[in-house]
């Protein structure tokens, strides 16, 4: 049974360097969040993952958001085929207007746009700002160094030790999407 029908946020890259794999696995999200019945909420990008998830959930039949900055517009290539494409003036403004329009939050591995945008999300969750899951889909451990790297900080005091308790990790979409999926229908 659906729950009631979300808007995710999915951060992911945009970079053409990367592994086929990759790309296969936005392409694979962006069918199962349309087959589960949301919207997908990204940044605004035709090309690599971000292309990939938008054009899959599109074909699948979800609603399709962008956001992307002026500046990117280019450097990205725009996806002109959302629903809607919002072009704001910064990445700050991006990221307000994801935030805003999503109740759930996906990563994938990506480079350091999405970990910062990864980041944000955490530390507002962690901070008590929002209740929205934060769910990092990473299937090949990628991540694995960020992980750690926190789990450091914890045991030396710098992060709080509910922060980890925050960030959702799975490996594969469904569990993923079921993680969303419980959160929301909260």
């Amino acid at each position: 049974m659906l729950c009631a029908m979300a808007s995710v946020c999915v951060y992911c890259a945009s970079s053409e360097g990367i592994e086929h794999r990759y790309v296969e696995l936005a392409g694979a999200l962006g069918t199962a969040l349309a087959a589960r019945g949301h919207d997908l909420v990204s940044g605004g990008g035709r090309v690599s993952m971000m292309g990939a998830l938008a054009r899959a959930a599109r074909a699948g039949g979800a609603r399709t958001v962008g956001v992307i900055p002026a500046a990117l517009v280019q450097l990205e290539v725009a996806d002109e085929d959302a629903d809607e494409l919002l072009v704001v003036a910064d990445m700050r403004a991006r990221k307000a207007a994801m935030d805003h329009r999503a109740q759930a939050f996906v990563a994938l591995p990506g480079g350091i746009g999405t970990l910062e945008e990864l980041l944000e999300v955490w530390t507002a969750r962690s901070l008590g700002m929002h209740r929205k899951p934060v769910v990092l889909l990473d299937p090949w451990d990628d991540l694995r160094g960020l992980l750690d790297l926190v789990s450091g900080l914890q045991a030396k005091g710098f992060v709080r030790p509910t922060a980890l308790a925050h960030l959702i990790r799975t490996r594969t979409i469904e569990q993923a999407l079921d993680a969303v999926e419980a959160a929301v229908g909260r």
